[in-house]
């Protein structure tokens, strides 16, 4: 499989600095993005750690005879268990910088991350950061950790319009560096020539529409155009908080 990608992360229209992080393991086809939260910069202290131990417990995995910090899962596969204990390594080291420092207390992240294996993708996240699926349509491949998802489970009769003026739309209900363990979520699916993936924050999720960025990343000339329409319109629209963008085009 080829893949080519773009990113890009923008401080936004409200915010003093950018708090969101992206990052690439080149060779394991692994992409990352986070949305640092906590203030006085701890955000971003957060997604930041998150990205670099992750990429650390992929360099350590290499070697077939190194010790895991977690028992394997036998429900899992080796893709999904190496993805999944990355995830839950850079929780606890959050949580253990937060802990040991008072100037980070509070600090956290969400993550979400994509890892292209053979002819799958396998999707994995903890909070509301997304990652969608594009071809002849656009589909959300990852389900928000949210007070919002959580109401709308408990009233699946929930309209648009309620959804729209829902007031703890925001809140989310799961993030690295809150507890000292995590649950992780984690997807397989099969990647069909031409398939393009969008890792984003809720910077741009939560001011475009699906529809607008479906039609923002079809009619881009290039990747790299695409990111940057996807990041203006968040900000035409606001850009009430930080945004971060990174698009994946796969080709067999």
């Amino acid at each position: 499989m080829r893949l080519r990608y773009a990113a890009k992360t923008d401080v936004g229209m409200k915010r003093a600095h950018n708090e969101d992080y992206f990052s690439l393991i080149e060779d394991e086809k692994v992409f990352l993005v986070a949305d640092g939260m906590g203030g006085h910069a701890c955000g971003e202290v957060a997604s930041k750690l998150s990205g670099n131990v992750i990429s650390e417990f992929y360099m350590h995995s290499k070697d077939m005879d190194a010790t895991w910090p977690y028992r394997y899962d036998p429900n899992l596969s080796y893709p999904e268990n190496r993805m999944v204990a990355a995830i839950r390594l850079a929780n606890a080291r959050i949580y253990d910088a937060a802990q040991k420092n008072p100037n980070l207390r509070g600090m956290g992240t969400t993550i979400v991350g994509c890892m292209f294996v053979g002819d799958h993708v396998y999707i994995s996240h903890v909070g509301d950061s997304r990652c969608y699926r594009i071809n002849s349509e656009i589909k959300q491949l990852t389900r928000d950790h949210s007070l919002l998802e959580d109401y709308k489970d408990a009233r699946p009769d929930m309209s648009e319009e309620e959804a729209r003026n829902f007031p703890h739309k925001n809140v989310i209900t799961r993030a690295l560096g809150m507890r000292d363990t995590v649950q992780v979520d984690i997807t397989k699916h099969q990647v069909n020539d031409g398939d393009q993936f969008v890792l984003c924050s809720d910077g741009l999720s939560g001011m475009v529409d699906d529809k607008t960025i479906y039609k923002i990343v079809r009619e881009a000339s290039t990747l790299e155009n695409a990111v940057a329409e996807l990041i203006e319109q968040a900000n035409r629209a606001g850009g009430t908080d930080n945004i971060t963008a990174m698009l994946i085009q796969c080709n067999l």
